[in-house]
């Protein structure tokens, strides 16, 4: 039996993989955390994600329960995760991350910590998302640098990050693939008179609205036509799905830092 430990469990994504991991036959919740504070602190986990009562109650010290657990799910704030990495890292746990919108300088911190441990990090839990990276990586092998490249994606007004994580690896992605540098190359915004496009560009662009969980769309446009690659996420349980089966494939994984792309084609 996998034991698993939810940060952020009072929140959408928390109780969505609560659902999840309630429905696996080898997963148990033996532990969920929130932020210090919060009025559903001692409340259980089970009964605030609407699965019934569990025996777990929501607490604020993610050190309390962590003896008890063999992962850790993430998905809260980047200061917030490196606080949590911290604890994990010492006990020599494992861990799933999902949490986006580092600083350089915060992301650093992540790698730097998850090299001690079995940890999976992903802007995207979603395995048709990480699919989808793959099938821009072939496309934009193929096409070369006849065809203009844009990222555009859509979320939720409530998501604070912009661009997305997602979008970020895309253009990574669709950038090494090209055999450019994405901070030479990205374009995030146009307004203006900005002339014409540079053939190298990469544009990156955010739409916030409504409760859109998720898509992201890759265009490669050429001369006479366009190739259109996206994935539309109809709701949070794609995410889930996929943090359930990275943390369940993470408790055996080698230490270091690894992404959905390990989990999927190792």
């Amino acid at each position: 039996m996998i034991r698993v430990i939810v940060t952020g469990a009072y929140g959408q994504m928390g109780k969505m993989i609560v659902q999840a991991i309630v429905r696996q036959e080898d997963m148990q919740i033996v532990g969920a955390i929130g932020r210090p504070g919060h009025a559903l602190i001692g409340t259980d986990i089970g009964e605030v994600a609407g699965v019934g009562t569990l025996g777990v109650l929501l607490n604020s010290e993610l050190s309390m329960v962590l003896p008890q657990g063999d992962v850790v799910i993430e998905f809260t704030t980047p200061s917030a995760t490196i606080a949590h990495l911290r604890h994990v890292a010492k006990a020599e746990k494992a861990m799933v991350i999902g949490t986006t919108g580092y600083t350089a300088e915060e992301l650093r911190q992540v790698r730097k910590l998850a090299t001690h441990i079995p940890c999976v990090m992903a802007p995207n839990m979603s395995i048709g998302a990480n699919v989808l990276l793959q099938a821009i990586q072939l496309v934009a092998s193929r096409l070369g640098n006849d065809y203009d490249v844009e990222v555009v994606e859509a979320h939720h007004h409530h998501k604070v990050d912009s661009p997305s994580g997602t979008a970020l690896r895309m253009s990574e992605v669709l950038a090494e693939t090209l055999d450019r540098k994405l901070e030479g190359v990205g374009v995030y915004r146009r307004h203006g008179i900005t002339g014409v496009r540079p053939k190298e560009q990469i544009g990156i662009h955010a739409i916030r609205g409504g409760d859109i969980p998720g898509s992201h769309t890759v265009l490669f446009a050429g001369s006479g036509e366009r190739l259109e690659i996206a994935h539309h996420a109809h709701s949070r349980e794609a995410f889930a799905s996929g943090t359930v089966r990275a943390a369940r494939w993470v408790v055996n994984a080698p230490k270091g830092l690894h992404d959905i792309q390990d989990m999927l084609y190792q």
